[in-house]
């Protein structure tokens, strides 16, 4: 089968591009050939072992013609970025003639069977303007609807694209019910197919006996992934054992925060910057906690590489978390729970103290359980995590991609 892969963010650093490259690294197992279109900047390249460097394309941004950083599907990303609320008409107008110039030609020179694009958002909505004929498979990460809400404005392009797109993946049921919500012409054309993580890379490692623990965050430095909470939390368990890890970049001022409220840790909070996934999965070996206080995921695959790693887990209870893990009663799990956000991604202020006062009620307990219980397990973790194995998982999208093109037609 031929896949065209498109993604309107650079192929990589974030949720979406890793989920990307993992696609590019089993089409090429299971003998599909694919072509990438994807956005790029400043001297990022791409790793040569998971495609053939003359079959990607790339929209250029902050050069002449897109002199603007590119635009993040999430208002604060891992890289300098624009944001969609704040774009002006002409810089839309760019936007939208560079990636429509760009996906035009791939589709003329690769000729594909099908198109997997990235977010029910602008650029997916400008592949079904350019090819109608060629069944199109689009991936919602999540930050596609919160994108909705914070741009009511640009809410047309993917409300037709619903009515046009072939099949829809979601990570859970909860985002399926959510996409449905939102656009009811997608109704019946959405499967939950999840999010897997890489089994070779993230399996358990020998961990040091503590204390100190140690803790560790992997993500995005910023306020909607509940970095400052987590770190306001800590100050007042400062005395306890433990020592943090933080893994990730951020921009602007809410990644200074972050590494403001860190530093003042002195050498109890390590700042190790964005890491690679051998680097990520070998922190991860030597962790005995993780923590993700995010207020908005999808499905965060870094839980299930956490647990694939050994590691107990504490996390909030979003929808998509509580889906998968909520029903698994497991001695490495908590959700903690949150109140009616202010917004999508945003807690209210009065809650906050209430909030850090909770989550370090449960660090705290969770550190004493390391160090007076160790690292148990029952086993459930295991059969929860190889559920989400990116094997299983690219087979469920491989029975979509069959879905998309129409009974019979076996590629």
């Amino acid at each position: 089968m031929k896949i065209l892969h498109i993604i309107s963010q650079m192929p990589d650093l974030t949720g979406s591009g890793k989920y990307l490259q993992a696609l590019l690294r089993y089409c090429t197992e299971t003998g599909h050939d694919s072509y990438l279109v994807a956005a790029l900047q400043d001297d990022f390249t791409l790793d040569t072992t998971l495609i053939d460097p003359e079959k990607t394309r790339y929209v250029r941004f902050k050069e002449p013609g897109l002199n603007f950083p590119i635009p993040g599907m999430s208002d604060v990303m891992p890289y300098p970025s624009s944001v969609f609320s704040t774009l002006a008409t002409e810089q839309l107008a760019m936007y939208e003639i560079a990636f429509k110039e760009t996906i035009k030609d791939s589709v003329t020179r690769f000729q594909p069977d099908i198109i997997h694009s990235h977010h029910l958002w602008l650029v997916s909505g400008f592949v079904a303007d350019i090819a109608p004929e060629i069944p199109l498979v689009v991936s919602c990460h999540g930050t596609c609807l919160r994108q909705r809400i914070l741009c009511p404005h640009l809410k047309e392009r993917p409300a037709l694209l619903s009515k046009r797109v072939s099949r829809i993946l979601a990570l859970s049921q909860a985002q399926k019910r959510e996409i449905v919500t939102t656009y009811p012409a997608a109704r019946g054309k959405v499967d939950v197919v999840g999010a897997g993580f890489d089994d070779t890379l993230f399996a358990p490692g020998e961990k040091s006996t503590p204390p100190p623990v140690e803790l560790l965050y992997a993500g995005k430095l910023s306020q909607s992934k509940g970095v400052p909470w987590l770190l306001r939390s800590l100050e007042s368990i400062r005395s306890l054992p433990w020592r943090l890890h933080l893994a990730g970049g951020g921009s602007g001022r809410e990644k200074e925060l972050c590494v403001e409220l860190a530093q003042a840790f002195g050498d109890q909070v390590v700042l190790h910057g964005p890491l690679s996934h051998p680097d990520l999965a070998d922190l991860m070996k030597r962790a005995h906690l993780f923590v993700l206080p995010s207020f908005f995921e999808g499905l965060p695959l870094v839980l299930m590489e956490a647990l694939a790693s050994g590691c107990s887990v504490v996390t909030t209870a979003l929808p998509g978390t509580k889906e998968v893990l909520g029903n698994h009663p497991c001695n490495r799990i908590v959700l903690v729970d949150l109140p009616e956000l202010a917004t999508v991604d945003t807690p209210h202020e009065a809650d906050m103290p209430l909030l850090e006062k909770k989550l370090a009620t449960i660090l705290a307990e969770r550190i004493g359980a390391v160090i007076h219980k160790g690292m148990q397990d029952s086993g459930e973790t295991a059969s929860l995590a190889d559920d989400c194995t990116w094997k299983r998982v690219f087979e469920r999208i491989e029975r979509v991609y069959q879905k998309a093109l129409g009974p019979g037609d076996q590629r």
